[in-house]
């Protein structure tokens, strides 16, 4: 098997749903007593929110490229990033890592594709809604994402930074976003991303008015199967 490195802590809610979801799946997939080799880096989400509003994209990409260095140093022969809004600077943390990276929206958009869907509604923090990096790869697999009007994205992103990446779940905030799900099914999509790896706190499949692809649950399935390549 090999080792696994994840960058994670943006936000430490989701980190602590990969790691809890990558020994599950290790087990059911192997049996017994088996569990992932894992190397996780957490870095103090404070610090990147405060870096991600003020626009300070660069300077997170220089960071996160050293962290990735770390996790390659350390042995990690795969690395994740454990946040679908982080993926806006893949390409700076990427470069002289010489170890390949699993990158979210591709592993999502080919579940998507497998499924025999084609318009995704997307939920996720404003930066992964309103901006191409992310879209652009759900387009290149060939798929038409939704995404939600101004009001229910601000309503959206206020969830997942107020709420979610502090670990709070309200049960007023999993009724708008069934809501905004259902408003993205009225304007035309077929299924819904969970397109910020929080959202599966307040929706899943028991209370989504279409069919989810959990990004994190993609994430980390396509992980373990590469690892036991």
């Amino acid at each position: 098997m090999k080792t696994i490195g994840i960058l994670g802590g943006m936000s430490a809610a989701s980190t602590q749903g990969y790691y809890r979801l990558m020994c599950e799946l290790a087990r059911e997939k192997l049996g017994g007593l088996h569990s992932p080799e894992l190397l996780i880096r957490s870095v103090d989400f404070a610090t990147i929110e405060q870096m991600q509003m003020a626009g300070e994209w660069a300077a997170l990409g220089g960071r996160l490229n050293a962290e990735a260095r770390a996790l390659e140093s350390g042995g990690a022969e795969l690395l994740l990033l454990a946040t679908n809004t982080m993926h806006k600077v893949v390409e700076p943390m990427m470069a002289g890592v010489g170890v390949p990276l699993l990158h979210i929206a591709d592993a999502t958009a080919a579940r998507i594709v497998a499924a025999g869907f084609a318009r995704p509604g997307l939920m996720a923090t404003r930066f992964t809604m309103e901006e191409h990096f992310y879209r652009a790869r759900l387009e290149a697999a060939g798929l038409l994402p939704v995404i939600p009007s101004e009001a229910d994205r601000a309503e959206t992103h206020r969830i997942i930074y107020e709420e979610l990446c502090r670990d709070e779940v309200r049960g007023e905030s999993r009724a708008a976003y069934e809501a905004i799900a259902a408003r993205l099914g009225e304007a035309g999509a077929d299924c819904l991303i969970l397109g910020c790896t929080e959202i599966g706190m307040l929706l899943g499949p028991d209370n989504s008015p279409l069919p989810v692809f959990d990004t994190t649950r993609i994430h980390c399935e396509a992980a373990l199967e590469m690892a036991l390549v």
